[in-house]
């Protein structure tokens, strides 16, 4: 127990950061609008978490998150509220040329921030941090948008970025990131219910 005591001591920020990021993934499946503030809060501690111990992609992941949770919690909240019903942001698939635009858009990122973070920083571990980084980019946005992919592709980054974080002994973190991947599993079978249209 005092073991634990002395871990949980100096891991606060991390245990804070996974805490709200609970908050974040149940209220997504709901789709709910405090789906972002907690994702804002969530980001800003695991920004200096990973920062600390040298994900750089990662920690600036965190700030396009913040970012993109600003977005997401305008377009939520200003779409969802619109008298225009054509202007209703509902669950949409994603169509085949969307999916070619942000493959393209993946291979770019992946390369750029690997190039970056591989040449000009100490990253741990450049490809996998690059990887993630660029796929989490992409599966944010489609959030934002009420892509029902999006579920799908976190599935796959939740389970690869929990082996990051393991290796890197952020445990707290490993098991966010695994409830994560179940979650995200949940939360597609549940938007699934709700009627979608194919969109770009």
């Amino acid at each position: 127990m005092n073991t634990f005591y002395v871990w949980a001591s100096s891991h606060k920020v991390e245990l804070a950061g996974t805490l709200f990021g609970f908050i974040y993934i149940w209220f997504s499946i709901r789709q709910n609008l405090l789906t972002w503030p907690a994702g804002i809060i969530s980001s800003i501690l695991f920004c200096w978490v990973f920062f600390v111990i040298r994900l750089y992609a990662q920690a600036a992941l965190q700030l396009y998150y913040v970012l993109i949770s600003i977005y997401g919690w305008w377009s939520w909240h200003h779409l969802v509220h619109n008298d225009d019903s054509d202007k209703h942001l509902g669950v949409t698939s994603t169509s085949g040329q969307l999916w070619i635009k942000l493959i393209l858009i993946n291979f770019i990122l992946t390369f750029s921030i690997f190039f970056f973070t591989s040449r000009y920083t100490d990253d741990m571990l450049p490809v996998g941090d690059s990887f993630i980084a660029s796929m989490s980019i992409i599966a944010t946005w489609m959030l934002a948008r009420k892509k029902i992919e999006q579920w799908l592709i976190w599935v796959f980054i939740d389970v690869i970025s929990s082996a990051l974080y393991l290796f890197r002994g952020l445990y707290a973190t490993f098991f966010l990131f695994m409830v994560y991947a179940i979650m995200a599993g949940i939360g597609f079978y549940e938007w699934k219910k709700e009627p979608h249209k194919l969109a770009c």
